[in-house]
């Protein structure tokens, strides 16, 4: 009852780092785990990163047969000539009609990483706030999140109507360069004592900036970090090496 009480008062999370903690051993660790209940932050990329596709844009263009035109608004983007919300509008506009059923079919085909399962276990297991920052579409960042349960999710958000077809809007809540500013916003918010930062494209080189270690997963040529390893295996192991200096 009163660690009920204690949650409806302070708020999930509190409850949740409560009951991470209620397994700490007496003796001679009781002074190493207290550090653990510190708020620690990882942000991690989505795709190409946990999951094997690589951009969730490119992927449904190819679904609905309008990768040419979504090309042609891509290179006007990257050359200066719309803004990143102009460009994610005029995409979602070639997608209106299509359903929410068709993406989903999409969604469910998308295969993890290997050791993407394995890395968010080991995550929550040493007291991670777990948030995934995606430039791609909500519909994949929701379900994964979901399934790995991670704490917070974003991404970029088709509008659909009350029978689940795409209005041909949507809600840019990522651009191209905004991760950086909402690693910043999560920092704020919870005040963490360790953030780390994982990806693998140069949409990720802001979140890299706002981290304290980061980390680049077989990353595209010319995305720096101060780690670059091949896999989430590799990743694993710097996270545990940094954990260890990190304690020490």
């Amino acid at each position: 009852m009163y660690v009920a009480y204690l949650a409806a008062m302070f708020g999930a999370w509190f409850a949740g780092l409560y009951l991470l903690h209620l397994g700490l051993r007496k003796g001679e660790e009781w002074l190493r785990n207290i550090k653990t209940k510190e708020t620690k932050l990882i942000a991690l990329d989505l795709e190409g990163t946990l999951v094997k596709t690589r951009s969730s844009w490119v992927e449904l263009h190819k679904k609905f047969g309008t990768w040419e035109e979504g090309k042609k608004y891509a290179d006007m983007f990257f050359s200066g000539k719309i803004s990143y919300s102009v460009w994610a509008k005029l995409d979602a506009s070639l997608w209106k009609g299509h359903t929410r059923d068709e993406i989903m079919e999409w969604v469910n085909s998308v295969e993890y990483m290997e050791g993407a399962k394995e890395l968010i276990e080991f995550l929550r297991k040493h007291g991670f706030k777990i948030a995934i920052i995606s430039s791609g579409l909500m519909c994949l960042t929701r379900k994964v999140a979901r399934e790995l349960g991670v704490d917070y999710a974003i991404a970029n958000e088709l509008v659909f109507d009350e029978n689940g077809v795409i209005t041909g809007e949507v809600k840019p809540h990522v651009d191209f360069k905004g991760k950086g500013y909402l690693l910043k916003q999560l920092k704020r918010r919870l005040s963490p004592v360790l953030t780390i930062a994982v990806g693998d494209g140069f949409n990720d080189v802001s979140m890299f900036k706002q981290a304290d270690v980061s980390i680049a997963v077989n990353p595209y040529e010319g995305v720096k970090a101060d780690y670059v390893v091949k896999d989430l295996h590799e990743a694993r192991e710097v996270i545990e090496k940094v954990l260890e200096k990190f304690y020490s």
